[in-house]
């Protein structure tokens, strides 16, 4: 009798510790099936022929094949691949029982106790002690490998065939009694493994024969699983033999193990390809990016270098409309772009240190430092291009202002000098009487010291014609001619000037009474009118201020002229009462021509009329300053709004910077507490940009008032901005870097106490926290956490090692990302490119190559294909065409990539 005491209990590989009382028992109670027997025998022998068809032979008949033990010890050899003892081949019935012993020997020596069965029954062709020993052959070299999930050999089978059937309708297999009989879990084995050999769904539960055949069919010409149950058998018994349906069953799970191994070595594969290609798409799109942005602002930067205007007021004011359309609509997306970029080239670098692939290094010109240095070079171009705006528009307002008042200047003294030369050109004094002559004389030397009056007036032009020059004025060729003309013509008078003193002075001998009353009148009148033309000038005189102190100076100034005005009335009083006095002696004595004055064309109704105007000029001049005072005190509201707005938002802006950088370093709970506190702060700052738009509004504002100066604050819109920008940087940049811990932490398998440890002792040697370490306070880290650094060469050499890894750039300094990764990635597993090679070499049967065909039959069509197109061609020996080279295409998989 044989039992299988040798195992651990008598349901781990669906045996029975006692075969043949057990099937006694059974038979005394009724329950042991008559055909029980029958089907064991033609599985078993199905089963043994499958094995010793390998050696060229094979049994008809189970009990009597075996008995001389020859094919009993060849079957034993070729299921174990060992040698057994050298067989006696005498035909005597002790050579037989000597054969069958040593058979019976070697399955002891597998751990199978031998319990009350000798040789002699298996000689003398005992048909249950045989079919007992066969079983126990079975269970020891076909069942007792089979492991799902720790389970026991028989649990494991049934727990496979299972799982590999679930998906199936009408298919519940619970034990291997009954669950196979109608042949549709048997169909479904083949299916999942094979689906090309059956269509499933056209089998139907009503047709249990035509589902066992055609599995059984299928199964034998493609699989080369013999036929081991008779249909009729199962479906014509209530309940098949268990043994023989698991020995048929345990060769599908034999033949399919392959496929298994094939399935996990393909999912490898699978998974290894597609973080390639996700590291692949995402160096595309950094590449992208970066081209896109660092083209936009090579775009940018000729225009902002740009210095060329047509030197107007109005075009330099149409370029600051650009400049502000330019920071409001087109530069915000590239603030974006560039934080998506920086975000994205981390989140590559830290798939690339998970996955074991080398980092990522962008085209030449298309680093991380490339774009900032350019992005720092923008904005620097944007600071010199406003600062020339603003300088160019106060300039060209000066310039604006001087030009009015040349031109109002050269048209007053062109008013005055209008038929001057004519009159300085008259023969008249040739035809005077003596009084009239003498008149003449007086006239001339009035009109010689209004022409000394004058010259202030010319020089101030020229003066302005000058500073307009060497301001450059877009019209200063008008200019330059006007001014010659005045000065020419101003020359010209001087010379007729003198030649008509000295006519008058020769004649002064001829002629010499002289009208006492009109001379004291145009002694009198002339520097009085001068001053009434100045008084006229000066308050119709165009100003410029800036602030409200200035226009004040100017009012103060207005009030101390208008306290003069008294003085000037008197002035004026008394030289009306010349002319008067004139009169009454004219009108008294009847002096011909007494009431016309030689001495001056000026007249009293001349005088009257501008005193008329310089009376209404006051007034008038005094609505335009206080209409001014009125423009400098709201500029001075607007430079208290942006002050007080300013010195809101900017500390806002400097807190949420400063909290920020605290939760960068870790010093505010778990990895999501800081992602959480990130996402809020994020939202904040989006919630807050109403107070950055109505700010940019202010500052517009007061740009268009021409306010170049604000005392109230220390901030400019330029301060701000630079600030906003920064602060959605950093928050970008921290949620990055803390999402790519977590990505960290949760592949390496880290806890959160080991990672608070590595933030506690990185955050107490970044003294500074700026988010990096200096070597050597990396070094001290590391000691602090307990890695071994020698002080010797040999720990030099080994420290220059590390930090080659974690500052693959020679930055100078460790970041916390590249840290993190250092101190855990010694203990994670990860995959190799030797595992990759080993997948592809199941995939390949043990072949050094492997065939398009295998990769599409074992692969998705996508994974596939992305192989089909990268493996070179194989180059060793014994290759066949289209062979493909495994080996070096996943050795290329974590080298350099080919962007």
């Amino acid at each position: 009798m044989i039992s299988t005491d040798g195992y651990n209990n008598i349901d781990q590989y669906g045996g029975d510790e006692n075969y043949m009382e057990q099937e006694e028992e059974w038979e005394r109670e009724g329950l042991l099936d008559p055909a029980w027997e029958k089907q064991q025998k033609k599985t078993f022998t199905a089963w043994c022929n499958s094995h010793l068809r390998k050696a060229g032979t094979g049994i008809d008949n189970i009990e009597e094949d075996f008995r001389n033990g020859l094919k009993l010890m060849l079957l034993l050899e070729v299921i174990s691949g060992e040698t057994l003892p050298k067989p006696d081949r005498g035909k005597m019935r002790f050579h037989k029982i000597a054969n069958v012993n040593k058979a019976l020997d070697y399955i002891a020596s597998k751990g199978v106790k031998l319990v009350s069965i000798g040789a002699e029954e298996i000689v003398d062709g005992n048909l249950k002690m045989t079919l007992g020993m066969i079983w126990t052959i079975i269970l020891r070299f076909a069942i007792q490998d089979i492991s799902v999930e720790e389970m026991t050999a028989k649990e494991g089978l049934l727990l496979w065939c299972q799982r590999k059937t679930a998906p199936y309708k009408n298919v519940n297999v619970q034990n291997f009694h009954l669950s196979f009989k109608d042949g549709l879990a048997f169909c479904a084995l083949i299916h999942r493994h094979r689906p090309d050999l059956i269509d499933y769904n056209k089998l139907s539960k009503d047709n249990p024969l035509e589902n066992l055949n055609t599995a059984f069919d299928v199964a034998e010409k493609y699989l080369d699983i013999p036929r081991m149950l008779d249909p009729d058998d199962l479906q014509n018994t209530a309940m098949p033999d268990e043994r023989a349906v698991m020995t048929y069953v345990s060769s599908y799970y034999h033949r399919f193990s392959g496929a298994q191994k094939a399935e996990t070595a393909a999912n490898r594969i699978c998974k290894v390809l597609k973080v390639n290609q996700e590291n692949e798409r995402l160096m595309e799109e950094y590449e992208r990016l970066a081209s896109d942005l660092l083209e936009w602002i090579r775009r940018t930067m000729p225009w902002l270098a740009s210095r060329q205007t047509d030197n107007s007021l109005a075009g330099v004011q149409k370029k600051l409309e650009e400049y502000r359309t330019y920071r409001r609509k087109h530069k915000p997306p590239r603030v974006e772009q560039k934080a998506k970029l920086e975000t994205n080239f981390n989140t590559l670098q830290t798939k690339l240190r998970l996955s074991n692939r080398p980092a990522y290094m962008p085209t030449e010109g298309k680093m991380v430092s490339d774009i900032a240095n350019a992005w720092k070079g923008l904005e620097h171009a944007e600071k010199s291009f406003e600062e020339w705006l603003l300088s160019e528009m106060m300039r060209l307002e000066r310039l604006e202002h001087l030009a009015q008042k040349f031109k109002h200047k050269a048209d007053a003294h062109e008013d005055w000098t209008g038929g001057k030369e004519e009159m300085l050109q008259s023969q008249d004094f040739r035809h005077c009487r003596l009084n009239e002559l003498k008149a003449l004389k007086k006239k001339h030397e009035a009109f010689e010291s209004d022409l000394a009056a004058h010259q202030d007036r010319v020089e101030q032009i020229a003066a302005i014609a000058q500073e307009l020059n060497t301001l450059e004025y877009h019209d200063s060729v008008t200019v330059n001619a006007r001014c010659q003309r005045v000065c020419d013509q101003w020359d010209r008078l001087g010379a007729l000037t003198q030649r008509r003193r000295q006519a008058l002075d020769d004649a002064e001998r001829i002629l010499e009474k002289i009208d006492i009353l009109h001379l004291e009148f145009a002694k009198r009148a002339a520097p009085f009118n001068n001053w009434l033309d100045g008084t006229r000038e000066d308050l119709v005189d165009i100003f410029i201020v800036h602030t409200v102190e200035e226009i004040q100076g100017l009012i103060d100034a207005h009030h101390h002229f208008k306290a003069t005005l008294g003085e000037a009335d008197k002035e004026y009083q008394s030289i009306v009462g010349l002319v008067k006095e004139v009169e009454s002696i004219v009108k008294q004595h009847q002096v011909p021509g007494g009431l016309e004055n030689p001495y001056t064309t000026l007249t009293a109704h001349d005088l009257t009329r501008k005193w008329g105007e310089v009376r209404q000029l006051v007034p008038q001049r005094d609505a335009t300053l206080q209409a001014e005072l009125r423009k400098q005190q709201n500029n001075e509201m607007l430079r208290r709004q942006f002050a007080e707005k300013a010195n809101a938002v900017g500390p806002w802006i400097e807190r949420q910077l400063d909290a920020v950088t605290a939760i960068g370093m870790g010093l505010h709970g778990t990895l999501e507490d800081q992602l959480h506190r990130l996402k809020e702060y994020e939202q904040g700052v989006y919630a807050y940009k109403p107070h950055i738009e109505e700010l940019e509004k202010i500052h517009q504002a007061v740009q268009e008032s021409m306010i170049f100066e604000n005392r109230y604050t220390q901030y400019t819109m330029e301060t701000l901005r630079v600030g906003w920008e920064q602060l959605l940087t950093s928050i970008n940049r921290n949620i990055n870097e803390v999402e790519n811990q977590i990505l960290t932490r949760d592949s390496k398998g880290i806890t959160q106490e080991q990672l608070n440890e590595f933030r506690s002792s990185f955050n107490h040697f970044d003294k500074n926290r700026t988010g990096r370490l200096t070597p050597e306070e990396f070094k001290s880290c590391l000691v602090s956490l307990g890695y071994s650094i020698g002080k010797d060469r040999q720990g030099d050499i080994d420290f220059q090692r590390i930090l080659a890894v974690v500052d693959p750039n020679s930055t100078g300094y460790v970041h916390f990302d590249a840290f993190l990764d250092f101190m855990t990635r010694e203990s994670t597993d990860t995959d190799t490119a030797e595992q990759v090679i080993d997948s592809f070499r199941i995939l390949a049967a043990d072949k050094p190559y492997i065939l398009p065909d295998e990769l599409r039959r074992e692969l998705p069509p996508d994974q596939a294909e992305y192989c089909i197109q990268r493996m070179p061609p194989f180059k060793g020996p014994n290759g066949v065409p289209g062979a493909l080279d495994y080996m070096s295409f996943s050795t290329a998989l974590y080298g350099e990539s080919d962007l």
